[in-house]
């Protein structure tokens, strides 16, 4: 008998997300798309009269409008896409929307240099003296900051015309990954044969029996593999177009460029780096420990999700799973978790996998509207505790939304993903308080072994990858799938240590690495990490103003640079003491998971 993943027509309403708070039909956004193209040409009025606080304040309040229209109607397209990648008409309302948002892009591509042909005296003066324009301090502020990396107008209307076909790698992978690319089917520990998709891979690596785990694990990568040269070529396209841009904006590199963007030290990425390569040793102790307790001479990638603890490893349905999520973010205080309840009964979110769906999961803010979560739930742990950080992520948009201007409300990722690990550890750590049975409480510590080294070293090491990748092609390397897959095998032979068989199949795993295709994302998870632990450390040792600084942190949005908010909130990221503290915890429930199965 042959399993197949559900249709979306077959998935309850109630654990579906309610796309008609956007826009109530796919005929309505289409109207509005096409009376959208007309009204992006109002911003051209203002092109060459930004010499006065008035005009400024103006151009900036159309500006925001126009941003958060065409914003919407983008999110929307590519929600609808993430239901189902073979549906071709939400591909065509993407292309539309890429198209239109090109459009927006170009049009408002005068306003930076124009503001910038000014003296920071005299912008500053017209926001003293403007009324309305103060809201807009410190996106203006920003702007002047990036004055050695913002060219003429002329240029930056081509760049803004470009733009489109510089996202043609991510969009072609995109849908090769989600949509094209068939892993076959595998007969699982019941004799089922069973289709392999990205929403089930997990699972099957999962299971007991190590033949159905190689079966899968060969069947996925080996996908992979029958395409590896399409999947370079994406990925070298891809690091390319970081590196014109960062070229053309006058940055000394891709990496450079991508931290500037929110104003982040160089250091911060850096020191990551290398303090997440002094602490790698748990990472060898943590697969020495998994060799041990499964009891295998040689240890293959395929082996590393296998529950230590498999009696241990009950189901947690979504709905449970959300009352346990309440219960755990009690700590951040009723107001929260009075917004949690609604958010969570309101229509944000898509919970369950269906034939076509984007893998993993995500929260897409949307400016002027709420966020939606897309999860590919099943009744596990892992699965909580990634629920839990979306809506991390979720709650920290709708409180900034709340409390900045449009131009401040969306929070960067370097402090989004503080939000959602917060959550996360909260959550961890009520489960570790509430186990009563040992046998669950030492499943747990597994997971929270697991959170830490998935965000910590994992995402430190994809870091690691991205930086010596862009670096070959500033130098006018090539970027073949043999010199990808080195230095892949390179880094994780490092990272895991020499208990762990180097499989020529993991050479290919970073193909299939949806976060790379947004240059220099993956080092937030760390620093993301270390500094929710920082928070949560605070809130729970009685510190009568913790809670009132992680509330503030969240309502800030990006009203300053990340960097800053964080400092005010009491977390200093210019520091490595976080990121060490955070090694240090790992440490320390390292040797305490090793005295747990001595």
């Amino acid at each position: 008998m042959e399993i197949k993943q559900k249709q979306r027509s077959e998935i309850p309403a109630q654990y579906k997300w309610d796309l008609t708070h956007l826009f109530p039909s796919d005929e309505v956004w289409r109207e509005t798309a096409d009376a959208l193209e007309s009204k992006i040409e109002e911003l051209s009025d203002f092109e060459g009269q930004l010499t006065t606080g008035e005009n400024i304040l103006a151009c900036l309040n159309k500006y925001w409008e126009l941003y958060g229209e065409v914003d919407r109607l983008c999110s929307y397209a590519e929600l609808r896409q993430a239901e189902d990648s073979n549906d071709t008409a939400a591909q065509a309302m993407v292309d539309k929307g890429d198209g239109i948002d090109g459009d927006f892009e170009e049009a408002a591509a005068f306003i930076n240099p124009e503001i910038l042909e000014l003296s920071e005296s005299a912008v500053m003066g017209f926001i003293e003296n403007t009324k309305g324009l103060e809201v807009y301090r410190h996106y203006l502020s920003n702007i002047l900051r990036n004055k050695p990396h913002t060219l003429s107008v002329e240029l930056e209307e081509m760049l803004a015309s470009v733009e489109e076909l510089g996202n043609m790698p991510y969009n072609t992978f995109q849908l090769l990954d989600n949509a094209d690319l068939n892993f076959g089917s595998i007969t699982d520990e019941n004799g089922n044969l069973v289709e392999v998709t990205h929403s089930n891979y997990s699972n099957f690596l999962r299971v007991p029996d190590r033949r159905v785990r190689k079966d899968a694990f060969m069947a996925y990568y080996g996908a992979y593999m029958k395409l590896k040269n399409t999947y370079a070529a994406l990925r070298s396209g891809s690091i390319k177009k970081d590196v014109f841009f960062a070229k053309a904006r006058n940055h000394n590199s891709s990496l450079e460029a991508s931290l500037s963007e929110n104003n982040i030290p160089l250091e911060v990425y850096n020191s990551l780096i290398e303090t997440a390569n002094e602490f790698v040793h748990i990472k060898h102790r943590y697969t020495a420990l998994i060799k041990k307790v499964l009891g295998l001479e040689t240890l293959h990638r395929y082996d590393r999700r296998v529950p230590l603890v498999p009696q241990a490893d009950h189901k947690i349905p979504y709905d449970e799973a959300s009352k346990i999520i309440l219960e755990a973010l009690a700590p951040l205080g009723e107001e929260y978790i009075a917004d949690l309840k609604m958010a969570m009964n309101s229509g944000w979110i898509d919970v369950y996998a269906n034939e076509g769906k984007t893998s993993g999961g995500f929260e897409a803010s949307i400016t002027g509207a709420h966020s939606y979560i897309l999860m590919n739930y099943e009744d596990k742990f892992t699965c909580m505790a990634t629920l839990a950080h979306e809506w991390g992520h979720a709650l920290h948009t709708y409180y900034a939304s709340k409390h900045q201007h449009v131009a401040d409300s969306d929070p960067c990722i370097f402090l989004a993903e503080v939000a959602s690990n917060v959550n996360e550890i909260l959550l961890t750590q009520h489960m570790l308080k509430n186990a009563t049975d040992p046998l669950v409480r030492k499943h747990i510590l597994v997971q929270f072994i697991d959170q830490l080294i998935d965000n910590m070293l994992d995402q430190t090491g994809f870091a690691e990858f991205e930086k010596i990748t862009h670096a070959l092609v500033e130098d006018d390397e090539s970027l073949t799938h043999e010199e990808l897959g080195r230095i892949h095998l390179e880094i994780e032979g490092k990272y895991y240590g020499p208990d762990m068989v180097q499989d020529e199949e993991i050479g290919i795993e970073w193909a299939g690495v949806p976060h790379f295709y947004d240059a220099f994302y993956c080092y937030q998870y760390a620093t993301g990490f270390a500094a929710a632990l920082s928070f949560v450390t605070r809130i729970q040792s009685g510190d009568a103003n913790a809670l009132n600084d992680y509330l503030g942190f969240l309502k800030a949005g990006n009203s300053d640079y990340p960097i800053e908010i964080l400092k005010k909130a009491g977390v200093d990221m210019t520091s490595p003491t976080p990121v060490r503290e955070a090694m240090k915890v790992m440490e320390a429930l390292m040797g305490e998971l090793e005295e747990a199965f001595a």
